[in-house]
């Protein structure tokens, strides 16, 4: 049994999904992989129990009823993931966005030197491949704001491409992640921090899915703006203590 699994959620992607889980077996390093899809009705599950059978010890699937949103998919991964004794943990996406290559180079940056390692577009300038001015712009100002309100140094609050230590999520209590959107990786993100676990950022190249499509919304961006404020505000009466 390898000790990493990739979490990978998935809504009506039949375009990308045996793709990558072939990319993800095929490096040098062994992950296994845990798809946590909502209900397709594309067929995206079909296709990855049929993938099983060629994958049977290291391919998982959870299937839910209906599209729940990001952040429960993921908080239903980790609590799967903690409980089959995984100590590395990773969020990846279905649609290449992330390039699986770059999971081994998450994975040694965590063992050597942190609690939670994410793959930045804006560590190092802009690394943002076909996307949208508009777009580029939204995601690289939330950011800013994000710092502005809670303090935290992350210079890529919203990403989605990170390797979590097991012990960072035994210790966040998981259920009191409010966030189901986008905002949920800040909020992930912002709670490791103060309950004191190092968060390090290593630059990688984000380019945009060529093939089904994006779930981004006005919604998830409303929930992001007017959260972070309520985040930073409920935290002033937390006790992040270990």
């Amino acid at each position: 049994m390898t000790d990493s699994l990739v979490i990978i959620p998935t809504y009506n992607e039949k375009e990308n999904i045996e793709n990558i889980i072939r990319k993800v077996f095929s490096l040098p390093y062994h992950f296994d992989i845990l798809i946590v899809d909502d209900g397709s009705p594309d067929g995206t599950a079909q296709i990855i129990k049929s993938l099983q059978k060629e994958y049977p010890e290291n391919l998982h699937i959870q299937e839910r009823k209906g599209k729940l949103g990001l952040g429960t998919a993921y908080i239903h991964g980790f609590n799967w993931a903690l409980k089959n004794h995984y100590e590395y943990i990773f969020e990846m996406d279905a649609d290449f966005s992330h390039n699986p290559d770059d999971l081994i180079r998450l994975l040694y940056a965590c063992k050597e030197e942190a609690d939670v390692v994410v793959g930045s577009r804006y560590i190092k300038g802009v690394n943002v491949v076909n996307w949208p001015m508009n777009r580029v712009l939204m995601s690289y100002f939330a950011s800013g704001y994000v710092r502005l309100i809670t303090g935290i140094n992350i210079q890529d609050a919203t990403a989605g491409f990170i390797c979590y230590r097991r012990k960072v999520l035994e210790t966040i209590p998981l259920d009191k992640i409010k966030f189901v959107g986008y905002a949920f990786q800040i909020e992930m993100k912002f709670t490791a921090i103060q309950y004191g676990f190092k968060v390090l950022e290593i630059p990688i190249i984000f380019t945009d899915r060529t093939a089904g499509i994006s779930k981004m919304s006005t919604r998830i961006f409303r929930e992001a703006f007017f959260g972070v404020i309520h985040m930073k505000l409920n935290s002033l009466f937390r006790n992040y203590k270990l």
